[in-house]
């Protein structure tokens, strides 16, 4: 469409390819993946940096540069203000959420909810709710717009270059776990922010700074009489072919059809909060983290870099428009097909079309590599988060018994299976208008999202509310915007030179305001259904909430009674002796008719493990299968079974080292309360300097809305 890469071009992005896979697979090799903790939270071993750069890439995919890039072409400074608000919201994550989940010992959203509220038909419905919209607006947008770019840039095959960069990230994924996907997430920081940078100074330079880039947008519409006489087209119709008189502003009247301030703050607010503070691919990376202040580091970091997609992203997208006008703002529908392939407009080439008109050979090629890390980094992200919540929250609850190692299996199985799907998804994509695609994902979070977000921020700052009341009012909301948003693909959007006969209600209500009535509705719902019935049992509120974390005493009296009842039981059970010399004989069986067994540290300690003295030995870490409190049916030695070759390959590639496939291990998924505990803990030194952090991003934050809405 624009050119092909050149040979310094393709060897760069070779070069990019041998590296991530180097990295990948070496810290595959290294870590420990044989657990549910090792390969989906990492082992809970991650630093600040790590996690904080793997957020930033996890969010920023192809999309962004596709997406935001081309709303900067089309309409200004506007699309910014997502970007300046995940600032603010990662901070929310930081601050609020993530200490309750880390108390509440989870490795998923929905296995929060089942704590928080109890009952699994919650659990469940976010669960599939998560992976429906993982697979048909995520993996879809991203596969679209990164398809767009290499198409642009190679002239390969749309559907090869899919399938080869979907393979090589899920190699990636289902080997090496959650610690290959952040470790690798560093590296395409690194070149992600480097290359855009570049690409920006280059832009800057181009255009004649940042007041010149400014003036020369507000004058950049397309050469009309040019381009109907070099495209022998037959409409001489136009239509928004001239940048809006607030393009340079980013919250807006409340009647814009881009950023209404109302509908942004009251709607589009809690539609983003759902995805900064309780959407998987997120939390999961945060919940990596060594302990609290790691986490609190990271959004601190993530926040920090946030702030560079409108500079990196939205204004090239701009500058793209000056240089580029007669491209990237076409006419008219017909225009706009023969320029892009897309009658709903072509300002998503905005990015493609800069690199490959500005750059010199071998810079194509580090943007070419930086398109396919966006890429790489947000599919790693969604395949390993989507297996965690299909492995723990569908699967592990379809079969209870479920051996350590089968539910590694499964998590692997289900990428693969992923994989398949999203391929099996691309012709669908192939039929979607480029120029709607970003939109309608917008609205779709939008319609789909708000009542979520209610039902988290309820469980978390509001005890009354129970399991009746989040159902219910989660369940009006998600009706309510699945009607509305099956309306709008009904009624689509005319091209932009045919008149509008869609109904008003969709013509006119912008998606922010039906957000904001969907998350009101939802909360008033679930407020009134909890007070007209039963309140929640304190158990489901003592370590869930908010509250809970300003109650050290009640946090320690919490654990005092788990200890105690994991005294009583094994004490019991062994005879009325208060001494195990054999691990064998502590076993016992709870109400499902699983037998327990309370693991052996890996120590000489020759002292009773089921001593009052020694119960908190117990809970150690490195004792435990997998990082978590362990559920035994036979804890008897049981003699290995002779295996293939190729399934010791399979189980070398994947890390798994349990070969014993007759031993059945139910996981118990929920931590052992002392060691949330001791991850809450922050030194007073590091607590100042992590709010002073606090207090510099969220200032930064502020004042960017500020300046740029002025």
């Amino acid at each position: 469409m624009f050119g092909f890469m050149e040979t310094a071009d393709l060897a760069v992005v070779g070069l990019y390819f041998v590296l991530v896979l180097s990295i990948g697979f070496f810290v595959m090799w290294k870590s420990n993946r044989s657990t549910v903790s090792g390969y989906f939270l990492a082992g809970r071993s991650m630093t600040w940096v790590a996690i904080g750069a793997s957020l930033f890439v996890s969010n920023i995919g192809s999309e962004h540069f596709i997406g935001l890039a081309g709303s900067g072409a089309a309409s200004g400074f506007a699309v910014g203000a997502w970007e300046f608000n995940a600032v603010l919201l990662l901070q929310v994550l930081g601050w609020v959420f993530i200490p309750v989940y880390i108390r509440s010992g989870v490795f998923t959203m929905p296995q929060y909810l089942y704590k928080r509220y109890g009952g699994s038909r919650l659990k469940m419905y976010f669960a599939l709710l998560f992976l429906l919209l993982y697979v048909f607006t995520k993996l879809s947008v991203d596969l679209y717009a990164g398809a767009l770019f290499i198409r642009a840039s190679l002239g390969w095959d749309l559907y090869l270059s899919i399938i080869i960069l979907i393979g090589l990230t899920a190699v990636l994924t289902v080997t090496g776990g959650l610690v290959a996907v952040i470790y690798t997430d560093v590296m395409q920081a690194i070149l992600m922010i480097g290359g855009a940078l570049t690409l920006m100074v280059v832009g800057m330079v181009k255009v004649g700074g940042f007041e010149e880039l400014k003036r020369r947008y507000m004058l950049a519409s397309p050469n009309v009489t040019a381009i109907i006489s070099s495209f022998n087209l037959s409409s001489t119709n136009t239509c928004h072919i001239h940048p809006k008189e607030d393009s340079l502003k980013m919250l807006r009247e409340p009647t814009d059809e881009d950023v209404p301030w109302p509908g942004f703050l009251f709607g589009q607010t809690p539609a983003s909060g759902w995805y900064w503070c309780a959407d998987q691919v997120i939390v999961q990376r945060v919940l990596a983290a060594k302990n609290i202040a790691h986490a609190k580091g990271a959004t601190l970091m993530a926040g920090f870099l946030k702030l560079l997609p409108m500079f990196i992203i939205v204004i090239p997208g701009m500058i793209s428009r000056i240089l580029f006008t007669d491209e990237v703002i076409c006419i008219n529908p017909e225009h706009c097909m023969q320029v892009c392939g897309s009658s709903a407009g072509c300002s998503n080439i905005a990015y493609p079309r800069l690199v490959l008109g500005i750059l010199p050979a071998g810079l194509r090629g580090l943007m070419m590599a930086v398109m396919i890390a966006a890429l790489m980094s947000d599919l790693d992200s969604i395949f390993n988060s989507a297996s965690t919540i299909f492995t723990l929250d569908i699967y592990k609850h379809l079969r209870k018994a479920a051996s350590s190692r089968e539910l590694m299996v499964v998590g692997r199985l289900f990428v693969i299976f992923m994989v398949g799907l999203s391929i099996a998804w691309v012709p669908i994509i192939v039929e979607m208008q480029g120029g709607q695609m970003y939109l309608y994902i917008q609205e779709v979070a939008d319609y789909l999202t708000p009542p979520v977000a209610a039902v988290f921020l309820l469980g978390i700052f509001w005890k009354r509310c129970n399991e009746q009341g989040a159902f219910y009012g989660g369940l009006l909301g998600s009706m309510l915007g699945t009607i509305r948003l099956i309306l709008a693909f009904v009624y689509q959007a005319p091209d932009c030179d045919q008149p509008d006969t869609r109904p008003s209600f969709i013509r006119n209500v912008h998606y922010m305001y039906v957000a904001t009535v969907l998350f009101w509705s939802t909360i008033i719902t679930a407020v009134v259904v909890s007070l007209l019935t039963p309140a929640l049992p304190k158990e489901y509120t003592r370590s869930t909430t908010f509250w809970s974390l300003k109650d050290l005493d009640n946090i320690k009296s919490s654990q005092a009674d788990e200890s105690n009842k994991i005294e009583n039981r094994t004490v019991s059970e062994c005879n009325g002796s208060t001494t195990c010399t054999d691990k064998s004989d502590c076993n016992r069986k709870d109400t499902d008719g699983i037998e327990l067994v309370l693991l052996m540290p890996g120590s000489d300690d020759s002292k009773s493990l089921c001593s009052p003295s020694n119960i908190e030995a117990l809970t150690t870490n490195d004792g435990y299968l997998n990082g978590q409190t362990s559920v035994d049916q036979e804890t008897k030695e049981e003699p290995q079974l002779e295996r293939s070759k190729f399934w010791k390959l399979f189980d070398c590639i994947c890390g798994l080292k349990n070969y014993d496939v007759t031993n059945t291990v139910a996981i118990n998924t929920v931590e052992d309360g002392r060691i949330c505990r001791e991850m809450l803990q922050e030194s007073p030194r590091i607590k100042i300097l992590l709010n002073i952090g606090l207090v510099a991003v969220l200032s930064s934050g502020i004042s960017m809305f500020i300046y740029f809405s002025l």
